[in-house]
């Protein structure tokens, strides 16, 4: 028996496990397998030795203990040196050349929402953790997989003798980042068990490879697209050419601005700021409205929209060149549409919530906060009307959408509405005065009784006098500056109505 090798098997997903096994059969190895594993093994005909033979113990408690025995990690861990072998061979026991183990699925069970803390808890793995970790510690002598996709490298390496350290080395290291991960993972469902700070003092994060990218936002940058290991894709690509780095960036903020708003809504996006931003009762009123905001820039937009994609809305984008449409789904005959378009990348929403916190990185650091989601600040009724004239119910309501939309615009930001739809959009620019006049220089005679929303407050009546200029006639701001009284006044010899909010909206 201590001359043959040795392979132990303990799963719990069991993709690939036959047919894996059965390659090790026929190379060799005797299988040693834990109970549920085993019972597969076991009904497919392969001969199958249970760890209970080697320990000479039953599982206990309920499963918890199995494969925590000296027979078992002392086979795994020994090195193949004349003493440990040696030592091995005077307990009556075997090194154990490979070790294929996945673990409970932690991650998936605590995804699924609604699910006790008892039920988390049993799928914390114990036993697979110190499995995988002894084999990949003694990857010189020991293999260690932790992956089924894996399985049929193996297979064949170890069938061509070409299942060198190198290889063992590459094993064991994914082995350690697996089990790091799950740690992770189950520390991250513990904190949101107990009181958290607002930001936790320490932030874990495992970024995993999705989708290598063509080179970043120029073709000199490599680039690729990571998310959190364990997290499921927000989006799948239903047609089109692959995304681009420049394509997910903008699709961010097209898919945060569309799904801002409860009424159907379409968000042009181009460089990470809308160039058309509007919500009407129909999808493709919606829509019609966005691109006339400005449609020399919604030329190869990124388009995405906060209701399922109907024919009619699906027609007129197929008239347009877009880089991306994005939309939580298609009628049937609204994909068929835009699939005529060889190279539109069509997304779907997989309906994964967004993230919690915003990352950027920086030289020396990581800067970490919340999204600007927050909802308090976007009700009218929570304003305060600084000027003698109040605003009429209509342009409330235009202000309503604007003070929604303008977070989504980088800084300084300016966006004048029309019937809740963007006409000009200012979008950063170095001074407030200028945000202005470049969204009157897009919108022209639109602005005509057109509402301004500003993202933070106006330092001197200039942007006021520029804004009435134009035809501006309400105006919401977050209030704040020492210049206050002088821009009120403003307003008020326009004859502007002018809303505070009290809550600035900053996007760097």
């Amino acid at each position: 028996m201590q001359s043959a090798r040795h392979a132990l098997l303990s799963v719990s997903d069991k993709s690939g496990l036959v047919d894996f096994a059965r390659r090790l059969h026929e190379q060799g190895f005797r299988l040693i397998a834990s109970g549920g594993t085993g019972k597969v093994l076991a009904h497919t005909g392969l001969p199958v030795t249970p760890v209970e033979a080697l320990t000479g113990f039953p599982e206990l408690l309920g499963g918890r203990v199995k494969t925590l025995h000296p027979a078992i990690h002392g086979g795994i861990l020994a090195r193949r040196t004349p003493d440990h072998l040696e030592e091995l061979a005077r307990q009556g026991l075997a090194p154990i050349d490979l070790v294929a183990v996945n673990l409970y699925p932690f991650q998936e069970t605590v995804s699924q929402g609604a699910v006790s803390e008892e039920a988390a808890v049993e799928q914390i793995d114990i036993g697979g953790v110190a499995l995988l970790r002894a084999a990949a510690k003694n990857y010189a002598a020991v293999t260690a997989v932790c992956d089924p996709r894996d399985y049929p490298e193996v297979a064949q390496a170890l069938a061509d003798g070409t299942l060198d350290l190198e290889a063992r080395r590459r094993l064991a290291l994914k082995a350690f980042r697996h089990t790091a991960a799950y740690d992770r993972a189950i520390a991250a469902y513990l904190a949101g068990l107990v009181e958290d700070p607002e930001l936790p003092p320490e932030l874990d994060l495992v970024l995993e490879q999705v989708q290598p990218l063509r080179y970043g936002e120029n073709p000199h940058q490599r680039a690729a697209l990571y998310r959190c290991q364990g997290e499921k894709p927000a989006f799948e690509q239903l047609h089109g050419k692959p995304m681009s780095y420049n394509n997910w960036l903008d699709l961010d903020g097209a898919w945060a601005a569309a799904q801002d708003f409860a009424p159907p809504t379409v968000a042009i996006i181009k460089h990470s700021n809308p160039c058309g931003l509007a919500s009407a009762d129909t999808l493709v009123a919606a829509y019609e409205k966005a691109l006339a905001s400005d449609p020399v820039s919604a030329f190869g937009g990124i388009v995405a929209v906060n209701r399922p994609l109907d024919p009619a809305t699906a027609l007129h984008m197929a008239e347009l060149f877009l880089e991306v449409v994005a939309a939580p789904d298609y009628a049937a005959e609204a994909l068929a549409v835009l699939q005529r378009k060889r190279n539109l990348r069509i997304l779907r929403s997989t309906g994964e919530p967004a993230p919690r916190w915003s990352l950027r990185s920086i030289h020396g650091g990581i800067l970490v906060q919340e999204p600007d989601t927050g909802q308090a600040d976007m009700d009218p009724a929570q304003w305060r009307v600084v000027t003698r004239r109040a605003p009429t119910s209509a342009e409330l309501e235009d202000l309503a959408f604007a003070w929604r939309a303008v977070r989504h615009v980088k800084s300084n930001a300016i966006v004048f509405v029309k019937d809740r739809a963007t006409v000009g959009v200012g979008a950063g620019q170095m001074s407030r005065v200028d945000a202005v006049t470049l969204a009157g220089l897009k919108a022209g005679e639109r602005a005509q009784a057109a509402v301004m929303a500003s993202d933070a407050f106006f330092p001197f009546p200039d942007g006021i006098q520029r804004a009435a200029e134009l035809g501006i006639t309400a105006v919401v701001q977050p209030g704040g500056s020492v210049r206050d009284e002088q821009v009120i006044a403003a307003a008020d010899r326009l004859g502007l109505a002018m809303l505070f909010t009290g809550v600035r909206h900053f996007r760097h």
